[in-house]
């Protein structure tokens, strides 16, 4: 029998702020969900099954991206902007938050989707990309290719999604695939007139001292030094070339950097919470908790554990 539908709001312990549209249209259709779990960080995954003669579906601005990955079957299944074009196993479709599609189901398919928010993808460009959140978005596109991408999905699929150790490995696999999507089929926003802002050379240069001085106390005033501005000039600067506020950054890249240390080296606990600049191990643990909903520990061994 298939499973019964989750609420479209997080689990409580979730902050997530997404209510994934795309999901929602897909209720009141003839689909069946075999599978959902909210994986943190503001992301959700399902997978879906129908069978159907002909159904009309429609997206219309869902407010959030979504992956979609075809599982089984889609082999008459169509695009109406795009007719002639089908789904097959392993195809892709990326629809952005703005997009407006409808699609002509025919057949049997199976599909795994992946609902993120734009910031999620965008925050990356900083860090992969060398370039502003502002300028990017995700690619319009349908039924294409992309052998990684869909060997993740199939990954995705392959892994447990209930209990904190599984969710971890689903949310781990679910951030490689948001980064090979930004490498791959992420666009230019349309009729972009950037206004403010740090000059790109800036922006590196504060990047790479925050990289170079996460195990210090980094302050305003130092980034301000190198930007050459005031405090409160690059306070507003920063958040609109890096899409966030200067502490919460340097936070989201501590938190960062401890799970990379936690999961490919071989420091101690302690030693990770002084080389991403916590106070003490005490500090470390409350911070990673409420960022990963787990213990650094329990981190390690839920991804060191295959």
């Amino acid at each position: 029998m298939p499973c019964q539908y989750p609420d479209s709001s997080p689990h409580p312990a979730q902050t997530a702020a997404i209510a994934p549209s795309v999901f929602k249209t897909l209720r009141g259709t003839n689909a069946e969900m075999e599978r959902f779990a909210w994986i943190g960080d503001e992301l959700a995954i399902a997978i879906w099954r129908r069978e159907t003669d002909e159904e009309l579906t429609s997206y219309i601005q869902p407010g959030h991206h979504t992956l979609s990955c075809y599982l089984a079957g889609g082999y008459r299944t169509e695009r109406e902007q795009m007719p002639g074009m089908y789904g097959s196993p392993g195809r892709l479709c990326t629809l952005p938050d703005n997009h407006e599609s409808h699609w002509m189901v025919r057949d049997t398919l199976r599909f795994l989707h992946v609902y993120f928010l734009p910031q999620h993808f965008t925050r990356r460009a900083v860090t992969e990309l060398d370039r502003e959140p502002r300028e990017l978005t995700l690619a319009d596109r349908t039924y294409f290719a992309h052998p990684c991408i869909a060997s993740l999905c199939e990954r995705l699929e392959g892994v447990p999604w209930q209990g904190a150790d599984a969710l971890l490995q689903a949310n781990e696999i679910t951030h490689a695939i948001l980064s090979e999507l930004l490498k791959s089929q992420s666009s230019q926003r349309r009729d972009l007139r950037l206004k403010g802002g740090l000059a790109p050379a800036v922006r590196r240069r504060l990047a790479e001292f925050i990289e170079a001085h996460l195990d210090r106390s980094i302050t305003l005033g130092m980034l301000a030094h190198i930007a050459c501005m005031s405090e409160y000039h690059l306070a507003r600067m920063f958040r609109i070339s890096f899409g966030m506020p200067p502490h919460a950054w340097i936070a989201e890249r501590r938190i960062d950097c401890a799970k990379q240390l936690l999961k490919t080296g071989t420091m101690s606990l302690q030693q990770i919470a002084l080389a991403c600049g916590y106070a003490d191990l005490s500090h470390f643990s409350h911070r990673f908790r409420a960022a990963a909903g787990v213990a650094p520990s329990r981190y390690r061994k839920a991804l060191t554990s295959d």
